[in-house]
């Protein structure tokens, strides 16, 4: 049992405790954790970057355990700016050839300059994820604070503030619950009377009012705005139901609803948009939070709070790590990423890992929208970057660590992402290119856009729908189920079709390249940003040829297909050495002449990782070379960058470089006091490339091989990891001690054969589903 939960008994009876803990621990096959799983401090949050994350895949809240005022700021998942639309510019396809013979002839300025002009999507923007208000509660009489604390329990999913004032005791506990759909909230004060409260709901949305919902309750509606000349059509709606103990509750004229007297009150919200599907808004946010509302407010706190925490753990619990402890594990969570700098703290590192699968639980469930910019959480109408889906790098990382720490099913809210953009893409691949198949650039919306935004030096990159096909192939390759990927190669083989109608032949070399393209947002000198055939698109499209070849054969299909696959894949650009000894970015030896020596993006290393075309066993030249590239480079970037370069090192086997990467940005120059990754401003992808990157430290598979311990650290001397995942069904236990691999034991749900690697050596296990394989040191001699 976790010290939050522990605590928390002041509000949860010790019985709904067991019953939390209990079911959770037999659906899931694991122990509770051994220790403290939770981020706790000594003050309220001051700003929004220290308030705690809740969600549960659709509603998400930020708590900011305030004393005399609180609030809870309350996202919803749809409430998105303007509505459908198509954004794909008319001109966009009679001007590809002459900007394409533009940047074959080096005349790179002008091809961007006449791309600016004729083939950007229009508005050149896209809709913004935003805010859906707050829950504002103003509390009366309260004496001096003292004996404060708050915390997130991220085992049992729920924010507690308590604290002492006049002698009286408050306890304070949030929850979102997937199954009763609504943000639940528990208010206590020791003794008979001492709760006085006002509750109001507040948005910053247009046509917003709030009134009265019967006796006890308050209806907020409203509607969303607009995004570059794009209006808002959705309606959206937030319904408060509170129940009091004791005491008397009215409407006061304010509209707020006013408890005086009461020793306890619970809070049920509920909130919804009409948004129905990316091409239909059409539906009734008041009648679906009326019926949400209905069975929520029937139920007591603590039933919420248990079902919470089961439906949590029933993910959360498959995957347990401990790292080692020093005293500063302690210490309240914002000093410790204040001291990690210059303390030992392994345990940091673990909470962190633990942290980054909390947060993708509470922002990507079945049935909801995928993980944002900013995860379910955004306190803004015009947050960073629009809180968008940025699918050069940033949504792809969202899910890096989804199938290996078991969290398959926070995969499916993008696979259905992608279902949507094979069809908006179908369209955009037409009339942009008049090509077969489906596109999307670098950018895409909750109205699934996706013609190339921002200005040709950014978005005219074609490949984020074909990066995304290869998440679906990882989905399929971890969990290897056959009617999923007869579900899935339909879009797969309409990305492929895609670039088989639209590359072209580079005059010079006479290889396959695409055009036009970039490698991402990095302007290489020579004009621009905007080239041909820039390696990540050639490494993306080996990857995306490569598995849907393989699609087709398992599912004996479309040999046609394959063989024109097969043709094209013979002919893409290869990779390239350049006189620094780097690994190309570009086809061009040009990376010495970029302006931005450190960029963020390390693009053309996708090969590295995510991918496995470039290992150090197998392609030890082409590694040697990423090796120089990432010393350019430099270790330190913008957090997300910060994470993808822990992975990369970790896949070139540098445990101790990761890691050294990893502690700069567990620090508080990349993450937040309440451990949001620090971009800045704050951006969720750096915390799940993080726990990526520890991941890839203990634990590589490709195909059917799996790399036990490629890249441990000796900062990490002693330890475990239980409930990794292979691809194949195979779940990987590991332990280590004084730096060395001293036991695994594999759970396989599928036969077949692995090849299990240790360094230079190397064990081929004949595994039979459901039963359980033990490795030692001696296995390797």
């Amino acid at each position: 049992m976790t010290v939050s939960r522990r605590e928390a008994g002041l509000g949860l009876a010790a019985g709904t405790l067991a019953l939390a803990a209990g079911p959770a621990r037999a659906a899931s096959g694991a122990a509770p954790p051994a220790g403290p799983l939770a981020l706790w401090y000594r003050q309220p949050a001051s700003v929004w970057t220290e308030a705690l994350p809740l969600g549960n895949g659709r509603v998400g809240a930020m708590v900011f355990g305030g004393t005399g005022q609180e609030r809870v700021q309350l996202n919803e998942s749809t409430l998105w700016s303007g509505q459908p639309y198509d954004p794909v510019n008319p001109q966009a396809r009679a001007m590809l050839p002459q900007i394409r013979a533009l940047i074959f002839a080096g005349k790179i300025a002008e091809a961007e300059a006449l791309a600016n002009r004729t083939v950007m999507a229009k508005p050149l923007g896209q809709m913004a994820y935003q805010t859906l208000g707050d829950l504002a509660l103003d509390f009366s009489g309260l004496g001096e604070v003292s004996a404060y604390r708050r915390d997130l329990d991220i085992d049992s999913a729920i924010a507690t503030t308590r604290f002492t004032a006049g002698g009286v005791t408050h306890v304070r506990q949030v929850v979102a619950s997937p199954t009763d759909q609504v943000v639940a909230v528990r208010l206590t004060a020791s003794g008979a009377g001492n709760l006085d409260v006002d509750i109001g709901l507040r948005s910053p949305q247009r046509d917003v009012v709030v009134v009265q919902d019967g006796s006890s309750g308050l209806l907020m509606t409203g509607r969303n705005g607009a995004t570059m000349g794009i209006e808002g059509g959705l309606r959206f709606a937030a319904r408060l139901s509170a129940r009091v103990e004791g005491g008397t509750i009215n409407h006061a004229p304010d509209g707020r609803l006013r408890v005086r007297g009461a020793k306890a009150v619970t809070l049920t919200i509920a909130m919804g948009t009409s948004f129905r599907r990316f091409d239909d808004i059409g539906g009734d946010p008041v009648a679906d939070t009326a019926a949400v509302i209905a069975k929520a407010r029937r139920r007591p706190f603590a039933r919420i709070a248990a079902d919470t925490a089961v439906a949590h753990q029933r993910l959360f619990r498959r995957v347990a790590i401990d790292l080692g402890a020093t005293p500063a594990a302690a210490l309240p969570t914002d000093e410790r990423i204040a001291a990690s700098q210059t303390s030992d703290d392994p345990a940091l590192a673990a909470l962190y890992f633990q942290y980054g699968r909390y947060l993708l639980i509470a922002s990507s469930r079945p049935g909801g929208q995928p993980a944002n910019l900013q995860g379910l959480w955004n306190d803004s109408l015009k947050p960073a970057w629009g809180s968008k889906y940025t699918i050069n790098i940033n949504t792809q990382m969202n899910y890096w660590p989804a199938e290996p720490t078991g969290l398959a099913e926070c995969v499916e809210p993008l696979v259905a992402m992608v279902r949507e953009l094979a069809v908006t893409g179908t369209r955009t691949a037409r009339d942009m290119y008049g090509a077969r198949g489906w596109v999307a650039h670098h950018n895409t919306d909750l109205w699934r856009a996706t013609a190339p935004i921002d200005g040709a030096q950014f978005g005219l990159w074609p490949m984020g729908g074909a990066w995304l096909c290869i998440h679906l192939w990882d989905h399929y390759d971890y969990g290897r189920d056959p009617a999923y990927l007869t579900s899935i190669y339909p879009l797969m083989a309409g990305a492929a079709r895609f670039f088989l109608d639209t590359l072209q032949s580079d005059p010079t070399t006479g290889f396959l390249v695409t055009n036009p393209s970039m490698s991402p947002e990095n302007p290489h000198g020579h004009g621009g940003t905007i080239c041909a055939g820039p390696t990540m698109d050639m490494a993306i499209l080996r990857d995306l040829f490569d598995r849907t070849r393989e699609a087709a054969t398992i599912l004996g299909t479309d040999t046609a297909l394959i063989a024109e696959i097969r043709a094209a894949r013979a002919r893409l650009a290869p990779y390239k050495v350049g006189r620094q000894g780097q690994l190309q970015e570009w086809q061009q030896d040009w990376d010495g002449d970029a302006p931005e020596q450190n960029h963020r993006h390390v693009s053309h290393l996708y090969g590295l990782h995510p991918s496995h075309q470039i290992t150090p066993g197998e392609t030890p030249a082409l590694a040697a070379a990423a090796r120089r590239t990432l010393d350019i480079r430099g270790d330190r970037a913008m957090g997300w960058a910060t994470a993808w370069r822990i992975n990369l090192w970790a896949r070139l086997r540098d445990g101790d470089r990761a890691h050294a990467i990893l502690r700069f940005l567990l620090g508080p120059e990349r993450t937040y006091p309440n451990m949001f990754d620090a971009h800045p401003p704050f951006q969720i992808d750096g915390n799940f490339g993080g726990a990526a990157g520890i991941v890839e430290m203990m634990m590589d598979s490709h195909g059917d091989t799996i790399h036990l311990l490629p890249a441990l650290p000796r900062a990490w001397a002693t330890g475990h990891i239980m409930g990794l995942r292979a691809r194949g069904r195979c779940t990987i236990d590991l332990w280590w001690q004084d730096g060395q691999f001293l036991r695994a034991s594999l759970r396989p749900a599928m036969d077949g054969q692995r090849t299990v690697r240790l360094g230079e050596r190397h064990r081929l296990l004949t595994l039979k589903a459901g039963t359980p394989v033990a490795l030692t040191m001696k296995d390797f001699a």
